[in-house]
């Protein structure tokens, strides 16, 4: 089967004639490999089927998100994403959900036990720049680079309020546990405090006078520690204040104090609108870093005992964070010591006794620096109780790092436990090739040449090597030639992973490498102005003796008056093409090498070209954009193609065709029609430049690489290509990018504030919206039909056949109208009701209600109906009010969805369903009311509140406030009682 279907693709190819029409064939994505993690997000450890803290972490890979086994340095799970790079990784505090942001503001959140995502949320309009859960796990917090911060409900699916206030990129986001307050941090130098039972920002610290990059909090949240662009940490007090208590200390005697104690910076950390009603913030002093560039991260363990810090370099700083009694025994054995020293020093019985001032030192101590192989991203840790730290490092060079850290010692040693290579390379894949059996794959970079098996995308050998420019497979699949930056011919043994032979070719780079039709040799092309042939020789290993190794034989020269930058064989060998430096191609006869065409019109140098099957055509690629085809036969131009929006960096012909691929700056690959001199198709998905692509020999598979550190693999269907249909894609990505531009939602009769609707408009916001107002329209013509039908049935004085139901409807099993637009409402995303809703015309807005009205009587999906019916309330309330002919609508539904709420909140207590209920049965029993969802929902949300209670041993915050509110009532009632005893 397999010799079969090469015979067809190598003779049809993409060319079966259909008409005096062609049919193409879709080449589809079908691997991401060669990156360990992008340096665009940060690495998080991750709890995967009940394994042990610290054994796999979660990584970034340009659209997904790859989760290792660090252990045994395998990749265990990977989650995918669509076409967005990620931005930031953050598990819940559970350690079952992964929160995953997006290069264009959307976020996901992934079930670590699945793979798969069951909820996403999209409200911002630029990249994800931090995400943070509240302690429950309840609520989901994000930042971007569009400056606003948005929280959201997990649970419920939706989107809670936006906050606007900042300047700039969100840095971090924080809830506290036992407040409802969030603070943030910006690189518009701004720290923002919220309190978000009102939506508000009630305090802006403005002591930074620079980018704030990083923040935490200690001290059981008592302490506040930020990182800026410079060597130090500043620390800040936070003292929670009671709401409507006065500060003992006025306004004026405190800023006369710290102008005393710290200058004209510590007068910022006094809000301008004496917003101290909630908490009070003074500076606490600060930590001197070693580095003395920009915080890039600071993180701490999910205690808060141990504090990370790294910059923009390789090392990462360590410290420990003292408990009270630690800082507190440190204390006292510092005040014997000068009570020791005072006494040496004779001191009389008039002198006071020394005292020793507590420092931010003595409760924050350096622990250890660890030196990573290159420059760090990103940093997260585990400290199990009782045992050694474990801490992973992501670097900007592709690779992971994993160290122990034994954080009891007082001068520990980090070890390195792991260091994840292999499966990538360190700096950018330049240049990439298929064996002749399509199934190995070759990829070489600035220091490494890896052999990939194409099957399982698995590395088969790695082997050392100089900047590689441009390789090749030896006839035989058993060596490997690579073309380098210093102009040597590298010869590799696959067999051995061995370098056979090193030979210097040219003087300076070697930028292209062909090998001959007729297998027997290859031709260079290099920086000293020459093209060179080589052929190939065998010769006896001088060890052995009688085994042969790989060697060339340079035998022929040719001078030339600018660089080459590329070189290509007809495939009959009867031409050589060169593109030159000054922007030309000029082609010569191979036997003689003689000049026979030289072929200008680009406007800068040709980085690629490729010459057809049949030696009838030229394709080459130009830094100027521009793709143009000309014919071998007189050197004349066919036609000149406008094809990237940046550099054409690579190009060649699909084996046996005239369609040919490009590859582009603009991050795009793009296959042509050189016959028709058509665009194709355009595959997307790499995030950075692409630097080259290879082609298999059968044409089935693409192999392509890119800045972004990422090696992708296309495979070629069987399904075919309508050239209309891919501009009409092509036209709603567009329009996609446009609404993702766009405007967020207004609410009529809102001013725009701090707090703003959370969501944003996006295609599929807009097609539910769509797929609503279908249903609404379905709904009037069925309820005209049934008019119509009902008038004829009055007018004839008999019953008439029923008229003919809507297809829809039919499919859906004869279901009504009414309860189609409830099924379509209820498929809508939680996430996107309610921007769904706003895009909703107002003039469906009646009809909804009306079917709302209906859906409530009926008892059907309560809660949810409620929820549609309040946000169109709020949303039109306006033109609703002032519609007299919904007043009666409105008056129903007022007085129904009390009484049904009412209703369901007393069966519940009493556990019966109500009258009308499905599940209500004449014998008294049923086995599950499923509208009972307040009820059930209160119930198990304290049955969860009792097992933490009792697991922790903690009280819940409202809980205990309750509590305390009532020992004081009956305090002051027992005072009260005394009082008039007395």
């Amino acid at each position: 089967m397999d010799a079969v279907h090469a015979a067809i693709t190598s003779e049809h190819a993409e060319e079966t004639a259909m008409g005096v029409t062609k049919q193409y064939l879709r080449y589809v994505p079908s691997a991401v490999f060669g990156v360990i993690g992008s340096p665009k997000a940060n690495a998080a450890y991750v709890m995967l089927r009940g394994g042990e803290r610290g054994r796999y972490v979660a990584v970034a890979a340009c659209e997904h998100v790859f989760i290792w086994d660090v252990r045994r340095a395998e990749k265990v799970l990977i989650l995918q994403g669509t076409k967005h790079e990620v931005s930031y990784l953050c598990p819940s505090p559970d350690g079952s959900h992964l929160a995953v942001g997006y290069e264009d503001g959307a976020v996901r959140i992934f079930s670590l036990l699945s793979g798969e995502s069951s909820v996403s949320f999209s409200g911002h309009k630029s990249a994800v720049t931090v995400i943070s859960y509240d302690a429950l796990g309840a609520r989901l917090v994000t930042g971007s680079r569009d400056t606003d911060v948005i929280v959201w409900d997990v649970v419920n699916e939706c989107g809670l309020y936006r906050l606007k206030g900042h300047k700039d990129a969100v840095t971090q986001a924080l809830f506290l546990k036992d407040k409802n307050l969030l603070v943030t941090s910006s690189k518009d130098t701004f720290v923002k405090w919220w309190d978000l039972d009102t939506q508000h920002c009630f305090k802006t610290m403005v002591g930074h006078r620079s980018e704030v990059w990083g923040m935490v909090l200690l001290n059981n949240e008592a302490r506040l520690l930020t990182g800026s662009v410079d060597s130090e940490l500043r620390a800040w007090d936070l003292s929670y204040l009671e709401q409507g208590k006065e500060l003992g200390e006025p306004r004026e005697k405190r800023v006369k104090s710290l102008l005393e104690e710290d200058g004209e910076d510590a007068v910022d950390t006094v809000d301008e609108g004496l917003e101290e009603r909630i908490l009070r913030c003074d500076k606490a002093g600060s930590i001197l870093r070693e580095s003395r560039d920009r915080v890039v991260s600071l993180t701490t363990d999910t205690k808060a005992k141990v504090l990370l810090c790294h910059g923009g370099d390789t090392m990462l700083e360590v410290f420990t964070v003292l408990p009270p009694e630690e800082v507190q025994k440190r204390m006292e054995k510092k005040l014997k010591k000068a009570k020791k020293r005072a006494k040496s020093q004779g001191a009389g019985e008039g002198v006071p006794e020394p005292v020793v001032e507590r420092k931010l030192g003595d409760e924050i101590l350096r622990l250890a620096n660890i030196r990573a192989s290159g420059k760090i991203r990103s940093v997260d840790c585990v400290l199990p109780p009782g045992g050694e730290m474990k801490v992973v490092l992501l670097l900007q060079n592709n690779t992971l790092e994993t160290y122990t850290l034994k954080t009891t010692e007082k001068m520990p040693e980090a070890t390195k436990t792991g260091r994840l290579t292999l499966s990538g390379h360190r700096s950018d894949v330049r240049t990439m090739a298929f064996s002749s059996d399509n199934m190995a794959v070759l990829s070489a970079s600035a220091e490494t040449v890896k052999v990939w098996n194409r099957s399982t995308l698995q590395v088969i050998r790695t082997m050392a090597c100089e900047y590689a420019l441009c390789s090749i497979f030896v006839p035989g699949d058993r060596q490997i030639i690579i073309g380098t930056k210093s102009g040597n011919l590298q010869i590799f043994d696959l067999a051995s992973g061995g370098l056979l032979e090193t030979t210097h070719a040219h003087d300076g780079a070697l930028w292209s490498l062909a090998l001959c039709p007729d297998q027997r040799g290859i031709v260079t092309g290099g920086a000293d102005k020459t093209i060179k042939f080589w052929e190939f020789e065998l010769i006896k290993d001088e060890e052995s003796g009688s085994k042969k190794t790989l060697t060339v034989k340079h035998t022929r020269t040719l001078q030339l008056d600018e660089d080459v930058l590329c070189v290509r064989y007809s495939p009959d060998q009867r031409l050589l093409a060169v593109s030159l430096l000054d922007c030309t191609v000029k082609v010569f006869y191979t036997d003689t090498l003689k000049f026979f065409l030289s072929l200008y019109g680009h406007k800068l140098p040709v980085l690629c070209m490729d010459i057809s099957h049949d030696s009838a055509l030229i394709a080459t690629g130009s830094a100027d954009r521009n793709v143009k085809i000309w014919g071998l036969d007189f050197g004349d131009c066919h036609r000149s193609m406008f094809a990237h929006d940046d550099s054409v960096m690579f190009l060649q012909f699909v084996p046996k065709t005239h369609l040919f691929f490009t590859a582009g700056k603009d991050k795009k690959i793009k296959q042509w029609d050189a016959d028709k001199f058509v665009h194709i198709q355009t595959l997307q998905g790499h995030h950075r430049e692409v630097w080259c692509l290879a082609l298999s020999p059968s044409g089935d598979h693409m192999v392509s690489s890119s800045h972004d550190k990422s090696m992708r693999l296309w495979e070629r269907t069987r399904e075919p290509i309508i050239l209309e249909e891919e501009k009409e894609m092509e036209r709603e990505a567009e329009f996609e990018e446009s609404l993702a531009k766009g405007e967020e939602p207004v609410v009529p009769g809102e001013t725009k504030g701090e707090a703003a609707p959370a969501g944003k408009t996006t295609v599929e916001t807009v097609k539910a919206a769509e797929r609503i107002m279908e249903a609404v329209e379905l709904h009037r013509e069925e309820s005209r039909n049934m008019q119509e039908y009902q008038a004829a049935c009055k007018a004839a004085g008999k019953q008439l056949p029923p008229p003919k139901m809507n297809p829809i409807l039919v499919a859906y099993g004869n279901i009504s109208p009414s309860r189609y637009v409830l099924d379509v409402i209820k498929k809508v995303k939680s996430s996107e009701l309610e921007l769904s809703l706003l895009v909703l015309p107002f003039p469906y807005v009646p009809d909804l209600l009306a079917l709302f009205n209906t859906f409530i009587q009926d008892g059907l999906e309560v809660e949810l109906v409620c929820r549609c019916l309040f946000f169109l309330l709020r949303v039109h309330f306006g033109q609703i009010s002032s519609n007299q002919m919904l007043l009666t609508v409105i008056d129903n539904l007022r007085t129904n969805t009390i009484s049904k709420v009412q209703e369901i909140k007393v069966s519940e207590v009493r556990g019966v369903p109500p009258a009308n209920s499905p599940d209500h049965d004449s014998t008294g029993f049923f086995p599950f009311f499923p509208q009972d969802v307040l009820g059930f929902n209160s119930a198990g949300l304290q049955y969860l509140q009792r097992e933490l209670e009792a697991k922790e041993d903690v009280m819940f915050f409202a809980d205990a406030t309750d509590r305390f509110e009532e020992k004081k009532r009956k305090r002051k009632k027992r005072e009260r009682v005394v009082l008039t005893i007395a």
